[in-house]
């Protein structure tokens, strides 16, 4: 390894222990508990040994998990208040199926969890939600009247607000998001319009999921909760943690780059054929002559990159007309036990057919590159989700989950080995408008998947991930040189992505 390499691979180090300490840190003076009540899975967050402590309980919404709501959390334990999340039903570590009836339940099943917590005053307790988690959170304030002082709702959902309850509500929404800008107006005007027990605020420059990490949401809920309890705070924490999640990856991004050249090397310079030529004249080496060629060199000629971008380009016609045809024999919104993640599992295995088709020009399968793959994929599963546990996802996957992962894994495979084939080696430049045109035709496909089958419309708040997604595929090619390696292994990841993300249904 070069002293350039070394010195990267320090630094990345470096910034790794930094990450951690500075999450550590965050929980400084807190207590941060795991629970179970009636087998939904629950975190409790508080100030350490305080008495008399005002409680919220905090929803997530469609698709989140208790993680997701943590820069609440932190931010108003931290102001001195005892918060306790949970998974609802189908979502997260919570293995029951997704049933709206149950929403009330779960959110019961928490206050009651919260009240037996040492020191909470049950007098003083507070309700806040997340788009489905807001609707379950202003309807328990409007059904128990006398349990809640004061209601946060955030992206909201419809719900049936008077001018009376629930009591001290606010509304909050993205400035990116019109849809529930426009939902929150028509609920503020439903509940009586602005007053001094009644607000909307919008946050600039955010949308569905990135209101979740802003820190005017999280100061706006913590003074609208004090003015509502009636309590002079002088916390001045900011939820930083988004932040160092982000340094965390990129740090581990780079170490990527630094040792797998150098593992790759090693890897791939003795490889194992997996694959083996069948005698000559034989019906199976014609098959294997027509879908590979022995030259793993080759370089991509202009035809080829032309065809590869036609078939990039018509992948999503592929993927939309699957799609409509599956959903004329069944419900394509919950394929495999699980809402929409299903239908986006095969939206990714018909489009990468049809791209695979176009530039069919595969290296052989090695032992060596099986390996490689596998070393891609735990590298990304720790980068991106280790600290997720902790920051913002539920990344350990339930049993249920893993059996989805697999499945999910083949379905997600034909799209990334196409990415991987068409990215061979290019250069940055060229790598960079793959990367652009992926995230263009993926976005715009499934906008138009949305107009023919609107019931997967849930997709459309996602959209701004999946360019992050690639962006990490892109660097993950560039440093893994196999394609076989760069499919199995970002296959393996995006898809334990999926499963660990879209809710269970029965």
């Amino acid at each position: 390894m070069t002293r350039q390499r070394l010195f990267l691979l320090v630094i990345a180090s470096l910034l790794i222990v930094l990450s951690w300490w500075q999450i550590a840190t965050a929980r400084t003076g807190l207590v941060v508990q795991s629970l179970s009540r009636n087998g939904i899975p629950m975190l409790y967050v508080a100030p350490a040994r305080s008495q008399k402590m005002p409680g919220v309980l905090i929803a997530h919404g469609f698709a989140g998990s208790k993680q997701l709501m943590l820069g609440y959390a932190y931010t108003l334990a931290h102001a001195g208040y005892a918060v306790m999340l949970w998974d609802f039903g189908g979502h997260g570590a919570n293995n029951k199926p997704l049933a709206r009836l149950s929403l009330q339940s779960d959110l019961n099943s928490a206050y009651k969890a919260l009240l037996a917590q040492p020191g909470v005053d049950p007098q003083r307790v507070a309700v806040l939600g997340h788009s489905m988690g807001s609707g379950a959170a202003m309807t328990a304030a409007v059904l128990d009247r006398d349990r809640f002082a004061a209601t946060v709702a955030i992206s909201p959902t419809q719900a049936a607000v008077t001018p009376q309850f629930p009591i001290n509500l606010q509304l909050q929404a993205g400035s990116w998001e019109p849809r529930f800008v426009a939902t929150a107006q028509q609920l503020l005007q439903q509940a009586g319009g602005e007053s001094q027990g009644r607000s909307l605020i919008v946050i600039p420059n955010a949308e569905h999921i990135t209101i979740l990490f802003r820190q005017a949401s999280h100061q706006a809920a913590k003074t609208w909760l004090d003015r509502s309890f009636g309590i002079q705070n002088a916390s001045n924490y900011t939820d930083n943690r988004m932040t160092w999640y982000g340094v965390h990856l990129l740090a581990w991004l780079l170490l990527l780059g630094t040792v797998a050249p150098a593992i790759s090397h090693k890897i791939l310079s003795q490889p194992s054929r997996i694959w083996q030529r069948f005698p000559a004249g034989g019906a199976s080496d014609l098959l294997f002559q027509a879908v590979i060629q022995a030259d793993d060199s080759m370089i991509v000629g202009k035809r080829d990159r032309l065809k590869s971008w036609l078939g990039l380009i018509l992948s999503p016609l592929g993927a939309i007309g699957v799609l409509v045809l599956l959903n004329s024999f069944t419900e394509i919104a919950s394929l495999g036990g699980v809402l929409v993640g299903g239908a986006l599992g095969i939206w990714f295995y018909a489009a990468g057919i049809v791209w695979l088709l176009a530039n069919m020009r595969l290296s052989r399968l090695t032992l060596s590159g099986m390996g490689l793959g596998l070393w891609l994929f735990l590298l990304l599963w720790v980068a991106f989700g280790a600290m997720a546990q902790v920051v913002w996802l539920q990344w350990w996957l339930v049993p249920v989950r893993l059996q989805l992962w697999l499945w999910l894994s083949l379905l997600c495979f034909p799209w990334l080995l196409a990415s991987g084939i068409a990215q061979q080696q290019a250069g940055i430049k060229s790598r960079f408008i793959w990367w652009w045109g992926q995230s263009l035709v993926l976005v715009v496909g499934l906008l138009a998947t949305i107009q023919f089958l609107p019931q997967l419309g849930f997709i459309f708040l996602l959209l701004p991930v999946f360019p992050l997604f690639l962006a990490m595929f892109a660097i993950a090619s560039a440093c893994v040189k196999d394609i076989w390696a760069y499919a199995i292994g970002c296959s393996l990841f995006f898809s334990w992505a999926i499963a660990a993300a879209f809710p269970l249904v029965g």
